[in-house]
């Protein structure tokens, strides 16, 4: 007798691609139309589903966990990131969690460069004038931005997208100094001729670009308060391409609108999409709609693992990409 396909129930669209894979293995419910699902629809989705596949924007708390139904075995999260699931009550429950590391690596840090040209050499201010129609011509001092060859550059979390960060900076130009819960083996350290620093506050107050590049666990947040952004240089930028949880936005806002900090790149919020509107009206700040991992390539290859988790799980195996609430 054939055995029964798992019931998937998936939150948000993702690429067409992925969503027919999804359908030729499984027993699917895609999500129509792309808008977040909310908190009633999503405890409807965990009772039904075999195996859920949420993304960053649904959090999954242990109220809701404690109202799944019996069925709910896998939870296959559709990002690397899961500080929006609570894993430890999740595996009191007997459902586990996988998620999707590695394939955004190279989008990621990509992305983070381009905040930093953007910040540094002006480039929004740039294409605004442009848009705007006033440009009135090549001045020898208008926009003058800065140089990032020979800059310090500061990554806080050199994981897998730090290392990839380091990596382009090096290429540009750039000093590379990182500061890490563990310092990197020699043989990855040496390559990219990064400084270890042990402390962050002594990091920070020398580093002339500062790259948050570390995940949201309740040991990062806030992990750049208002003491440590305090310790910045008037002259330093800031760029986070990883989680908003871990600068203190409101701190962050105060400073820059004072000028004691030069510019910041973020492609990431405190609280989401809710941006505060007092970082859109500056002129040294750059903001971005969290698009780091959107690129085709990744987002195709992100629902390659979860499909690989899940059916690796349906198959009665552990998935690859299982998270344990020890390695958070």
């Amino acid at each position: 007798m054939a055995k029964q396909r798992l019931n998937v129930v998936v939150t948000r669209r993702l690429p067409e691609v992925v969503e027919t894979r999804l359908k030729e293995l499984f027993d699917v419910d895609l999500r129509d139309p792309d808008t977040p699902m909310t908190r009633d629809e999503l405890a409807a989705a965990m009772r039904r589903a075999d195996v859920l596949v949420p993304s960053i924007g649904d959090r999954i708390d242990a109220n809701l966990l404690a109202g799944a139904g019996e069925k709910l075995k896998l939870i296959a999260n559709y990002g690397a990131g899961v500080d929006h699931i609570d894993v430890a009550s999740a595996r009191q429950r007997g459902v586990l969690v996988s998620n999707t590391p590695g394939v955004l690596t190279e989008d990621t840090a990509d992305m983070t460069l381009a905040l930093i040209l953007a910040v540094v050499r002006r480039l929004p201010e740039g294409m605004a004038l442009m848009q705007a129609g006033q440009w009135q011509g090549w001045s020898p001092t208008a926009l003058m931005g800065g140089r990032i060859a020979g800059r310090r550059l500061g990554i806080l979390g050199m994981g897998r997208i730090g290392q990839a960060v380091a990596r382009r900076a090096r290429a540009f130009g750039m000093q590379i100094h990182y500061h890490n819960r563990k310092r990197l083996r020699p043989e990855v350290e040496t390559p990219l001729e990064a400084t270890f620093w042990e402390s962050l506050d002594q990091m920070v107050a020398r580093m002339d670009i500062v790259s948050v590049n570390c995940p949201h666990t309740p040991s990062t947040f806030h992990l750049m308060n208002a003491r440590r952004l305090k310790l910045m240089k008037p002259s330093a930028v800031i760029v986070n391409t990883s989680r908003g949880e871990v600068i203190d936005e409101n701190a962050l806002t105060r400073m820059l609108r004072a000028g004691e900090i030069a510019g910041a790149g973020l492609d990431v919020f405190e609280r989401g999409a809710q941006v505060n509107p007092r970082l859109r009206e500056l002129p040294n700040v750059v903001l971005l709609p969290h698009m780091g991992s959107a690129t085709l390539e990744g987002r195709v290859e992100m629902g390659e693992k979860v499909i690989i988790n899940i059916k690796t799980f349906a198959d009665g195996h552990r998935p690859p990409d299982l998270v344990l609430p020890g390695m958070l």
